[in-house]
């Protein structure tokens, strides 16, 4: 897609109007979201998601018009610094919302966060911000990285799995998705393998896993990292159970076709989540998009309506650093998730699901939550971070 402003709502209209005083006061987002490479269907679906929110708000954000500036990270750091700078300097941007990838969060929150702009991430959940190094300009509408793993983690200690291998690619996210498997798994892990952001070959690993016989596959691989993975680890002949987060979810699920049914997966969410918000949003998206939306785009639908919110209780006024922290804070807006709160380090206190992948009625796959695994969970490493609740 091609990158730029998007002012929605009024803009139009007001340009008509002959002699027209003031221009509406607008509320300025910049979004940074990986939209090129084997990992675009990721920034895709969230860049739907939240532009889908703004629609559902009359293309307004706080009762203002909304302006989006929309920019490619490349999944590359260095880039992504660049680019945000341009957002913060040229753009002048109220709120950043991304990115899509740890690595990058890790890049851009310093930039962002000092320059005393709200860095909202729909997605990318370090565990490095979750801690001491909280910052109170930042909140997550997602998780934090270890908890959609843990997941795996009490699942294969639960079902009395002895031996798993886990995998996953080498950079924050990946060693987050390693600690939050381990946390409530007690038995053997029989190897702890890394790969390259953005393998796509994973021949040795396979072998590695036919050869050592473990009792299951616990992976973290987004994207095309994951459609890969999954073609051949089928094609190898593999059979054991597979553990996952973001291996296989509504993003990847098209391309990975009914290799990736029955595969096991941990989520804050999934499209048959059932309430009222969450059933029309998941019709919509389906309505404008024929997809069923993943993860990446119900977080950015929510991490707008937060943006809202927030505008919503300070009447725009996007100066008042304090006002609109405390407005994010409160997070008055209704979650497509149901129930939902900061922690003091701005993730969220959320439930969490095992989901199989399945077949709609439509013939779609998507993602169906089969039990609830933690409740009203808020990450561990908050207890280290300093920020009033």
């Amino acid at each position: 897609m091609t990158t730029g402003k998007r002012t929605l709502g009024l803009a139009g209209a007001l340009a008509l109007v002959a002699g027209a005083a003031v221009a509406q006061e607008k509320v300025k987002v910049g979004i940074i979201l990986t939209l090129s490479g084997p990992s675009a269907v990721l920034g895709q679906q969230a860049r739907n998601g939240f532009e889908m929110a703004v629609k559902d708000l009359g293309g307004k954000l706080g009762g203002r018009e909304a302006e989006i500036v929309i920019v490619d990270d490349e999944l590359k750091p260095d880039v992504a610094v660049t680019k945000v700078k341009g957002l913060l300097e040229r753009d002048k941007v109220d709120f950043v919302v991304g990115p899509i990838f740890s690595n990058v969060l890790g890049a851009i929150v310093k930039p962002v966060t000092d320059s005393g702009t709200f860095l909202i991430s729909p997605n990318a959940g370090s565990s490095a911000l979750a801690g001491k190094n909280c910052s109170p300009f930042y909140f997550s509408t997602s998780y934090q990285n270890d908890q959609v793993h843990q997941i795996s983690g009490k699942v294969a200690q639960d079902r009395g799995y002895k031996r798993v291998y886990l995998l996953a690619p080498n950079y924050q996210a990946g060693k987050d998705a390693m600690a939050g498997f381990k946390r409530d798994y007690k038995g053997e892990v029989v190897e702890e393998s890394y790969v390259p952001l953005n393998n796509l070959d994973f021949q040795s690993e396979l072998a590695k896993i036919a050869s050592l016989k473990p009792d299951a596959l616990f992976t973290f691989m987004p994207g095309g990292m994951g459609v890969n993975l999954v073609k051949q680890f089928k094609q190898a002949g593999l059979t054991i159970p597979v553990l996952s987060s973001f291996t296989v979810d509504e993003a990847t699920l098209p391309a990975q076709g009914e290799a990736a049914l029955g595969m096991w997966n941990g989520s804050n969410w999934a499209p048959n989540l059932d309430n009222p918000q969450n059933r029309k949003f998941v019709d919509a998206y389906l309505a404008a998009h024929n997809a069923v939306p993943a993860t990446y785009a119900f977080q950015a639908y929510d991490a707008a309506m937060l943006i809202d919110s927030a505008a919503k209780a300070v009447g725009g006024n996007m100066a008042n650093k304090d006002a609109v922290r405390a407005a994010l804070r409160k997070a008055e807006f209704t979650s497509l998730r149901g129930a939902f709160k900061f922690s003091a380090n701005g993730y969220p206190v959320q439930d969490f699901y095992l989901t199989q992948v399945g077949k709609r009625a439509d013939g779609k796959l998507e993602t169906q939550i089969k039990e609830k695994i933690f409740s009203n969970y808020a990450d561990p490493y908050v207890k280290d971070c300093g920020l009033a609740k």
